[in-house]
């Protein structure tokens, strides 16, 4: 099984204990590579558990960052196992999160998590227990925050008075009570902790001290709740409860002695703790672990917006290569070798670009290589289309989507079973160019996939919530409309004339002896939503929503989504158990709440369609690949763009508290110094820019055969007004690469003369 693999892939295969890193390249096989080595990993389980008679086998752990990378991989591993004729048994794969509450799950005592009695939260900036907690500090704490609202140049006068309490109150508190609670969460801070490190800095804002009241605000908030309402816990809560069990010496020997070892998948992603769950869960000795963790740094692309930073893995990293434990995974098949020189130009150019003086750079120096001739991966390093790397200077934005458009349509022409994807770097880019690409894609029959306008239309709350309305008011004309409305859309009934069935509700569902015959179509509608009435009469309303999931044939991340959905209204409405108590809280999530969808097996399919335009964020796009990648808008204010300080909270100063307070606890956490502000926004300007250049590189390398970059000479200052356009410079490494790129064509061409 190993004869077919990479060289680094080998290294990971022939792991039999201790730690190792692995250092991968974008495309290099990093997924194939970890199911084979677990593979073989469990082999060797049954073959110990064979030689010493033993019927006792540990287990091998791998934990990856998503659900649906977690199914992909344990496909992958059965696959494996089955090829070498074993069980497919002996292994399980997690989600980190979903790894922690296992773990809290099955020891309710130590852990302080019993699952009946919470209620798990996603909050976010606007978030009801973030919204109280700052207005309680508020209250608490007159003469800190009276400082703030004096800022800078402030004259007394009322309506400025007013006008900064409502910034403070609904922007900037907010983002910094936000910022605080996850960075400091995630990485076991108290917010007593924050405090010592506050009076390290002579900061007159207090920045760390504000988040310290803020994040215990918010604690309270969760914990301390009424009788008939169950407390809450968010994502960094599971995390914290796996660490208490594993903490007790009795709960730590209980979990350590069903694993045999923790293989870690896009470990650049994550936070301190998570590191520290994985090392005790690992340990096998006094400072030795069985661990393999697998990444790359040049990937890692969430540390500005979320706990996650690449410095630990890369530290990793440093001591498993002082140990001979690190792999390297630098070759790379995915690409044509155009498109792995541009993006190995970009790393380097950055690289180049930075100062030596300001840390760590933005890259590891890790170029991608070819593979050899002899590769076993079917199509290796494909042949370009056309040039392989095309880089445009469009007049503005609409002949960006001139000329994008024409190399399209001529893609999908030559083969109409492409795969080509449209990367942006902000949600409002795709939802402009969704409705810019949407008559071309219609009329020359390419399908159009905009990912972001999915997200922003969850659709599986409304359609539940059309359903469940029809249930309790069936006689209402607008509630079986909304309902006959979902069936087509599902495609469960015939399209026919909804208004006209609509409009008499009573003769439509239960027609009487002398109503005229109804057409088949018809009958069929009215016999399904008799069916669905019917359900509600019968079924527990805890049930109804599962059964009217599995009327709309569901898919499996729909069918995901709706059990969870299902779990959170039946947790709010605990103790009211009414349709009409069901029916507010589902109509509240639908009208104020983005709901998050559940991904599952089918979500890369989805996103990498033959046949199929995807405008999707680059963000979205890491681990996904396509024949051929276009990215448009490639502008300096976005990448690397810079931190906009908006006009309402410039009296504070130049910087913003949240963005501070990052940096501050960042450094802490790294150096054990906390920086004045200054060099905090410095610091956190940094990590911004590295990471803004890291997602192109990302981006660019999920092209296989082309890859289309553009910067118009004009486009928007913010695509929130699209229609306005003004100069505007592009990426630097964009425009680096345009002058790399022409000086080389330039060069062939001279030299194709001299020849002549």
């Amino acid at each position: 099984m190993s004869d077919r693999l990479r060289p680094g892939q080998k290294q990971m295969a022939e792991w039999k204990s201790g730690s190792l890193a692995v250092s991968a390249v974008p495309g290099a096989g990093k997924s194939t590579g970890m199911a084979v080595a677990a593979a073989i990993a469990i082999a060797r389980q049954y073959q110990h558990s064979l030689t010493t008679q033993t019927n006792y086998r540990r287990q091998l752990i791998i934990v990856t960052f998503t659900r649906s990378a977690a199914a992909n991989i344990k496909f992958k591993i059965r696959q494996n196992l089955k090829e070498l004729s074993l069980p497919q048994t002996g292994f399980a794969v997690y989600t980190l999160h979903g790894l922690a509450l296992n773990i809290a799950s099955r020891h309710p005592d130590l852990s302080g998590l019993q699952l009946e009695n919470v209620t798990l939260i996603t909050p976010n900036q606007s978030h009801r227990f973030i919204r109280t907690a700052v207005e309680q500090w508020i209250v608490n704490h007159p003469g800190i925050y009276s400082r703030l609202l004096e800022g800078q140049n402030f004259d007394g006068e009322e309506t400025e008075r007013l006008r900064r309490q409502s910034v403070l109150r609904t922007e900037i508190l907010p983002d910094l009570a936000y910022t605080v609670i996850h960075e400091a969460k995630s990485s076991g801070i108290s917010p007593d902790k924050l405090r010592l490190w506050n009076q390290q800095t002579t900061d007159e804002y207090q920045i760390l001290e504000v988040g310290a009241g803020l994040y215990e605000q918010y604690e309270n908030l969760m914990r301390h709740r009424s009788n008939r309402t169950p407390d809450c816990i968010d994502y960094d809560d599971m995390i914290l409860a796996a660490l208490r069990v594993l903490d007790n010496k009795s709960g730590q020997r209980i979990e350590q002695n069903q694993i045999f070892a923790v293989f870690e998948d896009e470990a650049q992603d994550s936070s301190p703790l998570q590191t520290q769950l994985l090392e005790i869960l690992a340990q096998k000795g006094e400072n030795s672990y069985n661990l393999v963790r697998v990444g790359d740094p040049n990937q890692a692309i969430n540390s500005t917006f979320t706990p996650a930073d690449p410095i630990y893995f890369r530290d990793f990293c440093k001591k498993c290569h002082l140990e001979q434990r690190l792999a390297t995974m630098d070759q790379a098949g995915r690409s044509t070798k155009i498109i792995i020189n541009a993006a190995n130009f970009v790393l380097e150019w950055v690289n180049n670009q930075w100062s030596q003086t300001t840390g760590e750079l933005p890259f590891l120096h890790q170029m991608i290589q070819p593979v050899g001739i002899d590769d076993p991966q079917p199509d290796a390093n494909p042949a370009p289309c056309g040039q392989g790397l095309e880089l445009y200077s469009p007049r503005d934005i609409h002949h960006t989507v001139e000329l994008l458009s024409h190399k399209v349509i001529e893609l999908f022409t030559q083969d109409p079973k492409s795969r080509a994807s449209v990367l942006v770097r902000e949600n409002r880019q795709g939802k402009w160019l969704a409705t810019a690409l949407e008559s071309i894609c219609q009329e020359h029959k390419i399908r159009l996939y905009d990912v972001g306008e999915r997200e922003r239309r969850s659709h599986v709350p409304q359609e539940i919530l059309s359903l469940l309305q029809f249930c309790d008011r069936p006689h209402s004309p607008d509630y079986l409309k909304a309902s006959l409305d979902v069936l087509v859309a599902r495609q469960l009934i015939p399209t026919q004339d909804i208004n006209t069935l609509a409009s008499m509700p009573e003769e439509f569902l239960y027609p009487g002896p002398l109503a005229a015959p109804q057409l088949e179509t018809v009958q069929k509608a009215a016999h399904l939503c008799r069916s669905i009435l019917r359900a509600r009469l019968q079924l527990p309303l805890y049930q109804i929503i599962s059964f009217l999931a599995l009327t709309l044939n569901y898919n499996q991340a729909e069918l995901a989504t709706a059990d969870k959905l299902a779990e959170r209204i039946n947790q709010q409405i605990f103790g009211d158990n009414t349709m009409g108590a069901m029916l507010s809280a589902l109509s509240e999530i639908v009208s104020s709440e983005r709901f998050e969808p559940v991904d599952t097996e089918n979500l890369e399919e989805q996103y990498t369609k033959e046949g199929q335009l995807t405008i999707i964020t680059m963000h979205k796009a890491k681990g996904l690949d396509w024949d051929y990648v276009f990215l448009p808008f490639l502008h300096e204010n976005l990448i690397p763009g810079k931190f906009w300080i908006p006009p309402q909270s410039q009296f504070l100063g130049d910087f913003t508290l949240s963005e501070v307070a990052r940096a501050q606890i960042r450094a802490a956490l790294h150096t054990k110094t906390v920086p004045e502000i200054s060099q905090a926004w410095e610091q956190a300007k940094y990590l911004k820019i590295a990471e803004e250049y890291r997602l192109l590189y990302v981006a660019m390398t999920r092209a296989k055969r082309l890859l289309w970059m553009s910067a118009a000479q004009k486009a928007p200052f913010t695509w929130n007004k699209p229609e306005n356009l003004q100069s505007s410079a592009p990426c630097p490494a964009f425009a680096a690469l345009k002058r790399h790129f022409i000086a080389g064509v330039r060069s062939q061409e001279s030299g194709v003369r001299s020849k002549t």
